[in-house]
């Protein structure tokens, strides 16, 4: 047979297979954009604003909607009520984590964030009792945090008001804090290693970001006919991890069972007490990407937020003045913040959280999965099949935010100007998988912001007007644009 008719034919039956794999269960899911074969609604959706998309999908289809990333549905959850109703209401049922092919080539079905089942339940219930015992949310933590934010001051002093990027200087301090509770040791900033370390992890965000990574993501077929950008992904991960495998070996070398140091001492003590368990989920391999998944959301996400919010700061001096001014009332100028001092803060409280919803810092969310069939809404979706909670449509919902699309405290705030709580305030997440480091993360906002402008007035190189606080990537993260300040000490 002529190799031409035999291309045409096998086409032509891939075709088919595809259309009939959409069609099967169409009838079940929510409604969505009819897809193409093989390519889905791919062609529909803008990979370098995927939320865009979602937001015009949902007009037409309403709050929950299934679209083709590929050959396989997504359903999309769009809007308070649906998040909350899968991921609080039926927790349980949502909370597998959905298919990230790019993230589990790297851990390769290990750690705490891309896991699944028992395996998960274990890894992160483990994680959670040990950063707790290692005082997150209590006062060694408060302590440790404080202490870096002294040595975040003293480096930003060095710049001696002159222009800086913020960026390495801002990684720094988070990633010494996750490091202390990893390792119990913090880096110099300007040690040369530490600083690859961070390079690394920021250019492994950015590619991740990328628009090509959503299409990666969505056709895993590609990476292995195009590897290039996978493979510096690959090998970014490599290098942390190998920075990781060599703390793990110098505290094999020097533990002392009785007097755990940090996670890495209380992971091996769980390995040996563990060693006969024949489901042994408390591996080698397994505390190092524990260890690689809380070095990476640790630091990334915190200096993110960070980096935004003094770009936010320079574009609002009008806010930065009463953040300053409250610090001066409540705080002073001669002690650090703690976070006793939050409740008395009310504004600054408000900035903070403005910054993270303004930011919409993971728009989509991870991809969760449902862990067997579920009715939901009438729907019916397949145990396994991706969800994706839709963040931004919760965090820019006009009825709880009067100005959903601008940077204004006051959606914080009460009339007599008090802390006002909002239950749609969901930057990490809700439900099963919210974020492990939520309580680590709020109190280095709070000390890391109030300790910088305790000390500095913060100078913008161009007029504030003219800054552009347009992230230049939102895909898995949204990625603030380079810019330059002063620290002026005060």
């Amino acid at each position: 047979m002529d190799p031409a008719v035999v291309l045409v034919l096998c086409l032509s039956c891939l075709l088919l297979l595809s259309l009939w794999r959409q069609s099967s269960g169409r009838g079940k899911l929510p409604p969505g954009p009819t897809p193409l074969p093989i390519i889905g609604n791919m062609l529909q959706v803008d990979v370098k604003d995927i939320g865009k998309s979602f937001t015009n999908f949902s007009k037409v289809y309403g709050p929950v909607f299934t679209v083709y990333l590929g050959m396989k549905p997504t359903v999309v959850l769009y809007g308070y009520e649906a998040v909350k109703e899968a991921l609080i209401d039926h927790g349980e049922e949502f909370s597998a984590r959905g298919h990230f092919p790019v993230a589990e080539r790297i851990n390769k079905g290990l750690g705490v964030i891309f896991t699944n089942g028992d395996r998960w339940k274990q890894i992160r219930r483990f994680t959670l009792m040990t950063l707790r015992n290692f005082g997150m949310g209590k006062r060694s933590i408060e302590e440790r945090v404080q202490e870096e934010a002294r040595c975040l001051v003293e480096e930003l002093r060095k710049t001696k008001a002159s222009p800086c990027d913020p960026t390495f200087i801002l990684s720094c301090a988070p990633c010494n804090v996750i490091c202390s509770i990893i390792f119990q040791n913090r880096s110099d900033y300007k040690d040369k290693h530490f600083l690859k370390l961070l390079e690394k992890l920021y250019a492994n965000v950015n590619i991740l970001s990328s628009p090509w990574m959503q299409i990666y993501n969505n056709f895993p077929a590609l990476i292995d006919y195009f590897p290039a950008t996978l493979n510096t992904l690959s090998n970014n991960a490599v290098f942390i991890k190998s920075y990781i495998l060599e703390k793990v070996k110098e505290h094999q070398e020097s533990l002392d069972v009785n007097n755990p140091r940090d996670f890495i001492d209380c992971f091996l003590i769980k390995m040996e007490q563990e060693k006969n368990n024949q489901q042994l989920e408390f591996t080698f391999e397994a505390l190092v990407t524990t260890a690689f998944d809380l070095f990476g959301a640790g630091t990334e996400t915190t200096s993110t937020t960070l980096r935004y919010a003094l770009l936010l700061l320079l574009k609002h001096p009008d806010v930065t003045a009463k953040v300053q001014e409250e610090i001066d009332r409540v705080v002073g100028r001669h002690r650090s913040p703690c976070m006793q001092d939050k409740s008395h803060m009310p504004y600054t409280d408000a900035v903070i959280h403005e910054v993270q919803r303004y930011i919409d810092l993971i728009p989509t969310d991870l991809p969760h999965a449902v862990t067997h069939d579920i009715k939901f809404r009438n729907y019916l979706i397949p145990k396994g099949t991706t969800v994706l909670p839709f963040l931004t449509s919760v965090l820019y919902d006009s009825k709880e935010f009067s100005k959903p699309e601008m940077f204004d405290p006051s959606h914080f705030l009460d009339e007599s100007g008090k802390f006002k709580k909002s239950d749609y305030f969901m930057p990490f997440s809700a439900g099963k998988r919210i974020c492990v480091g939520e309580g680590l993360a709020r109190m280095e906002l709070f000390l890391f912001l109030t300790s910088i402008l305790q000390n500095f007035n913060l100078k913008s190189l161009v007029d504030p007007k003219d800054l552009d606080i347009t992230p230049v990537a939102k895909g898995f993260a949204s990625v603030p644009p380079l810019y330059q300040l002063c620290f002026i000490p005060v």
